[in-house]
């Protein structure tokens, strides 16, 4: 069963990341559409169950629903994709996210990575989050610089994927720049 509602904007809501939404993640995860743009090997069931159970990294699924407050039925949310907020003790938190492919294209992504902002500035007194992408990734690469994220740097063929070094693209996006 989903997770409680942390912030909605209707349609598209974050809820909180529970347990059993592991089984969702690993499936989402094999996938090769999802797997190779965020960059990640073939992770265990094992490891994604100690980054949850750390719980230092707070971590959001991305749902299509409009249930109330709570913890929703199973059949009333849709699960689309999730978000991540890593080092968020630190003075600049990163974002992750993605989403099934099938719901790519639909405005879903920039909605709900909007979200995350919101919740970070509204919780957290940081004066900017980041982001990266890798350069090839023009899709993520697009939703950030649409959200309002400036490009602020490059790691040159930073990582190995799909057959070859790829270059990362480091994104900020200032508090004062959210939402003007």
């Amino acid at each position: 069963m989903p997770g409680a509602r942390i912030t909605t904007d209707g349609d598209v809501t974050l809820r909180s990341l529970e347990a059993e939404d592991l089984d969702f993640l690993q499936r989402s995860f094999a996938n090769p559409e999802i797997r190779y743009p965020l960059g990640n090997p073939l992770g265990s069931r094992k490891k994604l169950e100690q980054r949850h159970e750390d719980g230092e990294t707070p971590q959001f699924l991305v749902c299509l629903d409009d249930a109330g407050p709570g913890t929703p039925d199973e059949d009333e949310v849709e699960r689309i994709g999730a978000v991540s907020v890593d080092d968020v003790e630190w003075r600049r938190p990163d974002l992750g996210y993605w989403l099934k492919p099938e719901v790519h294209g639909q405005g879903y992504g920039k909605r709900a990575v909007g979200l995350v902002i919101d919740y970070v500035f509204r919780t957290h007194d940081h004066p900017a989050v980041g982001a990266c992408a890798y350069e090839f990734n023009e899709a993520s690469r697009g939703l950030l610089e649409s959200l309002g994220f400036v490009e602020e740097g490059r790691t040159r063929r930073d990582r190995f994927i799909d057959g070859e070094y790829v270059d990362t693209v480091q994104y900020v996006l200032l508090r004062e720049d959210w939402r003007t």
